[in-house]
């Protein structure tokens, strides 16, 4: 970092506010129809915004945020990588694609730690997101693995899948549960044993993230090592049972479940096992990487810690280095602007609440966690209620612009960045009048905030790193669907200038996308991009 440098911009002029960078997350430009969230609420601030002369769209999905395809939904952790590094980087999906399809995969170290623990009789398990949402995982990447396991004569493998419904259709859990269940009694066979071991849906089961709930991991670790859950004789049996039972409940919500044979688990996790975390996105792995491989492990109890060889898909965190072990090398996301501002001695405070905290911090910073530089940063994380998002859709929207608020009157920081997580996090529950609430929670904290930078004279930037609460459902044949999972579409890019201190233009850039902000705030605070930074999306004159 000490390397970094930063040029001043040539013509620039000071100006006594901050740059504030506000993050809509999951708030894209929809349809403009009843199903677009957004365009249903009421929100007075954003239609006046959308009228700004510094308004444009930005690309937020596929190979602007370095998915593999255009047809590939962004999410929050691309975006933000995005958003941070200045550039696009091959993320999680295609990196994974790459490596199988090349079979480095299978070349790398901690496969051949698979093959030996198989070898030396123990089971090779893999637990993570079952569906082809491609925003955690991918059910074809899973199927690669599983497909090795018996290319190389791995006589048992059990497989753990949480269901999804939020990347995927609400209630499509049997699309992928059946599938693999046929899949995994074709391989077996020849001696093998390959079934499923245990499950459950994603947001109650396994896949907490930023420490908001132990209470999820542990749940997950009852039912993938100690085998302690409600039992049934194959996972599609599950899933039917708890849809007939409660007729409301989607697959993110389904209890989680241990499939067993006469009373006995048939997927328990044992010493000289192995296990394989195949999710290839970082934030909804590192706590239950944490407790396979901690010692001092304080989350919950484990009661029961079996000694095995685990991996991730990727290393999760490169900071803290979870897991020890991986199948892919992640993307080295270097130079991020928090780095050059840092090196710049520019001051920078970031904020959001739990359930978005990691995408203002680790996300923005490459995917490492903790301070760059405390002397010039400052963190602040508001806690998430631990309740369902559509029963409080404000979430934690006013405490956050509470807290900028009161940085921007402090006047010590520069540059400014919240993400408001209502969008998205509400978005996913596909109920619609809870879905207008967050957009209209999100908009009233805008409306807060913008007097707030007009009277420090500073800027004022309006973005968002996916789509979500711009499509609440789609329709067929006069039935309309839930629509939970993230969009396609395009995301508002907003400059609004106070400190009227330089003439700002567009600058033209041609299909604009995330990875160009960067190099927009940097023009905005006085300084010139990087050489290897991708075009600011203004000019200053």
């Amino acid at each position: 970092m000490s390397k970094l440098s930063l040029k001043k911009l040539a013509k620039y002029n000071a100006f006594p506010g901050p740059v504030v960078l506000v993050i809509m997350d999951g708030v894209g430009i929809g349809k403009r129809d009843e199903s677009d969230g957004v365009h249903m609420a009421y929100t007075p601030v954003l239609d006046e915004l959308f009228k700004e002369p510094l308004y444009m769209q930005l690309k937020a999905h596929g190979k602007a945020v370095g998915l593999p395809t255009d047809d590939d939904m962004g999410n929050s952790e691309v975006g933000h990588n995005a958003l941070g590094a200045g550039r696009v980087f091959s993320q999680g999906a295609r990196l994974v694609n790459e490596a199988i399809q090349s079979g480095k995969i299978f070349a790398g170290a901690a496969w051949q730690s698979i093959k030996e623990r198989a070898a030396n009789g123990g089971t090779v398990h893999f637990i993570g997101l079952l569906s082809d949402g491609n925003v955690h995982s991918h059910i074809k990447q899973l199927y690669a693995l599983i497909d090795r396991c018996a290319h190389d004569g791995m006589p048992r493998v059990r497989v753990h899948p949480l269901m999804d419904g939020r990347d995927v259709g609400e209630k499509s859990a049997l699309d992928y549960v059946e599938p693999l269940e046929a899949r995994l009694a074709a391989l077996s066979k020849d001696g093998k044993d390959y079934r499923i071991g245990s499950g459950g849906g994603r947001m109650v089961t396994t896949m907490d993230r930023y420490f908001a709930d132990w209470t999820v991991v542990e749940r997950g670790w009852k039912a993938h090592v100690l085998g302690e859950g409600r039992q049934f004789a194959s996972a599609s049996e599950a899933v039917k049972t708890y849809y007939a039972e409660d007729p409301d409940v989607t697959d993110q919500y389904l209890p989680s479940f241990v499939i067993a044979e006469n009373g006995k688990p048939a997927g328990t996790i044992q010493d000289g096992d192995a296990v394989v975390f195949f999710n290839f996105r970082g934030d909804r792995a590192i706590e239950i990487s944490m407790a396979f491989e901690q010692q001092d492990f304080s989350g919950f109890d484990r009661q029961r810690v079996p000694n095995v060889f685990y991996a991730g898909m990727m290393e999760y965190d490169g900071d803290a280095h979870i897991p020890r072990n991986f199948l892919v090398e992640p993307p080295a996301i270097d130079k991020t602007i928090g780095q050059y501002l840092c090196a710049a001695g520019v001051t920078s405070y970031a904020i959001s609440e739990t359930q978005k905290y990691g995408h203002v911090t680790y996300f923005w910073n490459g995917n490492n966690s903790g301070y760059i530089d405390a002397r010039f940063e400052k963190y602040d994380e508001v806690p998430s209620d631990k309740v369902p998002f559509d029963q409080r859709p404000w979430m934690k929207a006013a405490d956050i612009t509470d807290a900028v608020i009161a940085q921007i009157r402090k006047g010590d920081r520069k540059f400014i960045r919240l993400n408001f997580a209502n969008g998205d996090m509400v978005g996913h529950t596909g109920v619609p009048i809870s879905v207008r609430i967050a957009v209209e929670s999100v908009d009233l904290g805008l409306r807060r905030i913008l007097p707030v930078v007009r009277a420090a004279k500073g800027i004022l930037i309006v973005t968002a790193d996916h789509g979500n609460a711009d499509c609440m459902w789609t329709e067929k044949k006069g039935k309309r669907d839930p629509m939970v999972a993230h969009t396609l579409n395009p995301v508002p890019f907003i400059i609004k200038d106070f400190s009227e201190a330089n003439t700002i233009t567009m600058s033209g850039v041609k299909d604009p996308g995330l990875s160009n902000v960067a190099a927009t705030l940097l023009n905005l605070l006085g300084y010139e991009k990087p050489d290897d930074y991708d075009p600011s999306l203004v000019t200053l004159g």
